[in-house]
């Protein structure tokens, strides 16, 4: 099980790990290595090496980190890092990495028919408009909201493909809290490989993504390429760290 971290919106109560309380002093916190400043695909190369796919054209070459921290595997990541006057070896820029916190990377499930909805569960979310909200790189980012009260128990998200072969290109998110809805309001992330999807061939296709929120049924369109970046919707920073886990 890999666990994604959050920050809880709440109005009159902030439910913050001890965990990272500890590791920040409000007097000595440099608030530009605190946040994200980019998403990325974490493509490791080989047994000891790796790149960060920034986007469609961009490659970014880490110089003071040798090994993914990720082992072999690929995953989008939230990443501070700064341009370093070095080689960059091919790859279009050089970086030095502050701190690197991979999201939950999941493929799209398989479709259950009838046993869907006991499986994958039909608990409402919120997807957040924000600029980690995105489909890029081959893969559908999702900033999400929900409620949680029990920080131990996982709640699982997935990614259903339609299957109307009319509807190459809609998906669904589904979300299954376990019974776990009462508590505080939680932010966190979530990258779906779209790889199961119909290639689309160097086109630009509607990606369509359908999910019950709290106030019903919902649904948003991105533009969409097979391994081909598109533009956040949004320029907004999200600080996603801490406490809940997802599978």
């Amino acid at each position: 099980m890999k666990t994604l971290r959050f920050i809880l919106m709440t109005v009159s109560v902030i439910c913050v790990a001890s965990a990272f309380q500890s590791c920040l002093d409000d007097d000595d916190t440099d608030w530009d290595l605190r946040y994200p400043n980019a998403l990325v695909t974490v493509k490791p190369t080989g047994e000891k090496t790796f790149f960060l796919q920034l986007d469609d054209k961009t490659t970014l070459l880490p110089t003071n980190i040798t090994s993914s921290p990720f082992g072999s595997k690929e995953v989008r990541a939230l990443v501070n890092y700064k341009e370093v006057d070095k080689s960059s070896e091919g790859y279009s820029k050089a970086v030095y990495i502050n701190w690197i916190d991979s999201i939950l990377t999941k493929a799209i499930a398989p479709d259950l028919g009838a046993k869907n909805d006991e499986i994958y569960g039909t608990d409402p979310v919120e997807i957040i408009n924000d600029w980690v909200t995105i489909a890029e790189d081959g893969y559908l980012t999702l900033r999400l909201r929900t409620i949680f009260g029990d920080a131990n128990k996982a709640h699982f998200v997935n990614l259903l493909a339609s299957t109307d072969p009319a509807k190459p290109y809609e998906v669904e998110f589904r979300h299954n809290a376990y019974g776990d809805i009462y508590g505080c309001e939680a932010d966190g992330l979530v990258a779906f490989n779209l790889n199961r999807l119909p290639d689309t061939e160097g086109k630009t296709v509607k990606l369509k993504l359908k999910w019950k929120s709290f106030s019903g049924d919902k649904s948003v369109e991105f533009d969409y390429a097979s391994r081909k970046s598109t533009t956040p919707v949004t320029s907004s920073v999200a600080a996603i760290r801490n406490a809940l886990n997802l599978k």
